[in-house]
C-alpha cells in the first residue's frame, strides 16, 4: 500500500500545533517525517529541556494543545517530542543553517538524520520569541 502524501491540511495543522507548543516551550526544530520502512508519518518537535523525567508532562501538553485546536486536527499519537540532541533535531537544524530563511523545505526520498526517509517536510524555525519566564526542563502541572 502506498501511503498518501502529506497534504496542506496536515501541514497547516502542524504549523498551528507548533506555534501553540512554542508558546509554552521553545521549539528549536520541527518536521514531518515518514521513514522509508514506515507507512505513517510523524510530526517531530525538538523541545529545549525535554528529559525522561518531564516527558510525561510534555505529552500531557501535547494532548491539551491537540484538544484545544478548533480549526485543524492533529493526531496527538503522531507527535514525537524529541530533545535538541536527537538525530532528527540535528538534521533539521543543519537544514536551517544551510538554507536560512522562513521557507519550508520538502525532501522526498533521501537520507535524513542517519536513516532513509520516504518523505520529509521541514518547518521553518517557529516564529515568535520563546517563553523566557519558564525554567528549562520544567513543565506545568496538568
Amino acid at each position: 500500500m502506498d501511503p498518501s502524501p502529506l497534504v496542506t491540511d496536515e501541514i497547516d495543522a502542524g504549523a498551528e500545533f507548533l506555534q501553540r507548543l512554542h508558546a509554552s516551550r521553545p521549539v528549536t526544530a520541527a518536521c514531518w517525517l515518514r521513514e522509508a520502512d514506515d507507512e505513517e508519518r510523524y510530526l517531530y518537535a525538538a523541545i529545549d529541556g525535554l528529559t525522561v523525567d518531564n516527558s510525561g508532562a510534555a505529552y500531557v501538553e501535547v494532548l491539551r494543545i491537540a484538544n484545544a485546536m478548533k480549526d485543524h486536527y492533529i493526531d496527538p499519537f503522531r507527535v514525537k517530542l524529541i530533545g535538541p540532541d536527537h538525530p532528527v533535531a540535528r538534521a533539521v537544524r543543519d537544514v536551517y543553517l544551510r538554507y536560512p530563511g522562513r521557507i519550508p523545505t520538502r525532501f522526498p526520498g533521501r537520507v535524513f538524520a542517519g536513516g532513509t526517509a520516504a518523505e520529509v517536510y521541514i518547518y521553518p524555525p517557529v516564529g515568535g520569541p520563546a517563553p523566557a519566564d519558564v525554567p528549562a526542563g520544567s513543565w506545568p502541572s496538568p
